[in-house]
């Protein structure tokens, strides 16, 4: 399970620290937020106590409206659970009893300008990205026509060398060797290089070159949605099938499928112009006009025409 320390998120989205009398901050484990109405109401049976806890204007006017012993109840069993901090919302003050009983419970109070459905969006954005799942993949990330294309394939077959020809005809390397995937939602991956590594890439003969440096700033990226997958094999290897491109192969990545392309390598065979081809391809298909298809039929008129 991902998990991202507290004191990340106050650095990240600039939160004040009104409490904190924790030995040191806890992990968040869920992304959720939650805002405690009935838990205040004094209703605890399905408490999400492992929320961050949102409090706005409704639940401060409405702890003030209460009874001071009534408050100070109602607070102290919200208290005894487990919560990773509370967060409060406008810059509103919190009762004196809150601010004594999470001192005395050591649970941590954090305060933001902002309005509470405009924090809890960016703070929602952020723990999502942060604790989405993730995985590494040897090979090659690169943005072509602004089309993230993972480029895999054996050690030694040319992944970084081809990448090196996109990048001279004006394509952006994100990752070379090692990519990080975030899955950031269904179907949704989202590469990056691995910070030791970013904007390096490794050339066998050449050793290890700075992209940014050699290229210019244009000729990097910091992370882009993966769309396609393209795997060289070598032509001995290639098992050939459909030709036309009807049948569109599927890889699975975490919980997502993204299409496959398999594109067979020989000597003579520009394979950054194909690449450059297959991010064009793709584009057009995903504005509704597919060359297979339309070719095909083509074929079957020019078929029914002719009996």
């Amino acid at each position: 399970m991902r998990k991202i320390n507290l004191q990340k998120v106050i650095d990240r989205l600039e939160l004040k620290v009104l409490v904190n009398t924790c030995e040191e901050m806890p992990d968040i484990h869920v992304s959720d937020l939650h805002r405690p109405g009935f838990e205040l109401a004094g209703y605890l049976k399905y408490f999400p106590y492992e929320r961050i806890q949102i409090f706005g204007a409704t639940e401060i006017s409405f702890l003030k409206g209460l009874p001071a012993d009534v408050r100070k109840e109602r607070l102290e069993k919200f208290l005894s659970y487990d919560i990773p901090c509370i967060i409060i919302s406008r810059n509103l003050p919190p009762p004196e009893e809150l601010i004594s009983l999470a001192i005395t419970s050591k649970k941590a109070i954090l305060g933001t300008a902002m309005p509470t459905t405009q924090f809890m969006g960016k703070l929602t954005s952020f723990l999502e990205s942060e604790l989405a799942p993730c995985t590494t993949v040897h090979g090659v990330l690169v943005d072509i026509y602004g089309i993230g294309i993972l480029i895999i394939g054996e050690s030694g077959i040319g992944k970084s060398e081809t990448a090196v020809e996109l990048i001279k005809r004006g394509h952006r390397l994100v990752a070379d060797d090692a990519v990080e995937i975030k899955q950031a939602a269904r179907n949704v991956l989202i590469g990056t290089a691995p910070e030791i590594i970013r904007h390096f890439l490794e050339v066998r003969g050449l050793g290890v070159i700075d992209v940014m440096t050699i290229f210019g700033a244009g000729s990097i990226r910091d992370n882009i949605k993966i769309e396609m997958v393209i795997e060289l094999v070598e032509w001995e290897k290639y098992k050939e099938g459909d030709r036309l491109g009807l049948d569109e192969d599927k890889i699975q990545i975490l919980d997502s499928t993204i299409p496959k392309k398999t594109i067979p390598i020989r000597p003579g065979r520009n394979l950054a112009a194909i690449l450059e081809v297959a991010a064009m391809d793709f584009r057009l298909k995903t504005m509704g006009h597919n060359s297979a298809l339309e070719f095909s039929k083509r074929l079957f008129d020019k078929i029914n025409d002719n009996k």
